[in-house]
């Protein structure tokens, strides 16, 4: 898995939002990514424009302005429709909201694929191209829970989720950290209905490096004696870093993230962050071109991956802090495969 994505990160330029990559003619696609700024979506513009250069597709991208920007991706989606494309590659800001738009989408003739965040159903999509985000937390939880050893029993967490909508992804990643640290979990189509009295609690964070900061002030206030931070993103990480920063208390606590961008393997090997997975959004999105290639070509939609309701794009392990029973790579290699 580790070498899966090697021979697809290639690099090309970015496009801003809205733009077109090219004026080929005949098929198109659109690109509906939550913003264009956060350095993931940025990738994935890039892994798209690529693909779509190589095959002759007219490639449209689109970007909400803030994360959970819902408005701004249906009327994103309704342009797609109006426009004749062959099919859409969304992150969804509101998983669930953005059913009824993407249902129109589909019922019109285009190939919707998700990438990253599924759908609230999974199948209101064609298909989904992802990275396994319960693996991701998962295996960010066990290297947690594994490296606290012992103490583990007694650890005050923090938990530094994405938006108050809990799309799936902000889901998938918290319930997978929970489960992976050894927490009982409730519905795990939810977070927050966990019982542990190790959970301090849960604040919301956008994604973005000043929601990390003030989430983290938040759960601070709460219990200044908390020692492991979930964040639901690099971004999110490194602003909470600021907060433990600012009251002396960066060298004694465990933060943990989900994303493998290039600054967020830097800040793993920098001992900001502990451990990180790393996903792959070149890969995504430029799967997903090929798809809707394929879907206007011949009517063909993508399978998933045996035994999924998606197709997995990979996650691995990044730390320089190994332990037993936990697959990782280390950040040279993390940095090889980076993205951002």
């Amino acid at each position: 898995m580790k070498r899966l994505i090697v021979g697809t990160l290639l690099a090309a330029a970015v496009l801003a939002s809205p733009a077109f990559a090219g004026s080929h003619g005949g098929v198109t696609a659109c690109l509906i990514t939550k913003t264009d700024t956060n350095p993931f979506f940025v990738k994935m513009r890039e892994g798209a424009t690529a693909k779509a250069e190589e095959l002759g597709i007219t490639l449209k991208s689109f970007a909400g302005k803030v994360d959970g920007d819902h408005e701004t991706q249906v009327a994103a989606i309704e342009t797609c429709i109006a426009d004749g494309a062959s099919g859409i590659l969304l992150t969804a800001s509101d998983t669930s909201s953005i059913v009824s738009a993407v249902t129109q989408a589909r019922e019109a003739g285009l190939l919707v694929i998700a990438l990253d965040t599924p759908l609230d159903p999974i199948d209101a999509a064609d298909a989904t191209f992802a990275t396994d985000n319960f693996l991701a937390g998962e295996l960010i939880g066990k290297w947690a829970a594994a490296s606290l050893g012992d103490a583990a029993a007694t650890a005050k967490i923090a938990m530094l989720d994405l938006a108050v909508s809990q799309p799936t992804v902000g889901v998938l990643r918290d319930q997978g950290f929970l489960q992976g640290f050894g927490i009982e979990l409730g519905d795990p189509n939810k977070w927050g209905d966990e019982t542990d009295p190790r959970i301090v609690g849960h604040d919301v964070t956008a994604g973005n490096e000043e929601g990390g900061r003030k989430a983290m002030e938040n759960l601070l206030a709460k219990d200044p004696g908390i020692n492991v931070v979930y964040t639901i993103n690099e971004p999110a990480a490194a602003g909470a870093y600021e907060a433990l920063k600012a009251i002396g208390r960066e060298n004694d606590v465990l933060i943990v993230s989900v994303d493998g961008g290039c600054p967020g393997v830097q800040n793993v090997k920098d001992g900001i962050i502990g451990a990180t997975s790393q996903q792959y959004p070149l890969l995504m999105a430029s799967l997903g071109i090929e798809a809707i290639k394929a879907w206007a070509d011949d009517g063909t939609k993508p399978e998933p991956t045996p035994g999924k309701q998606f197709f997995d794009t990979g996650v691995a392990l990044v730390t320089d802090m190994p332990v037993d029973g936990v697959d990782s790579i280390d950040t040279t290699e993390g940095t090889n495969l980076c993205w951002g």
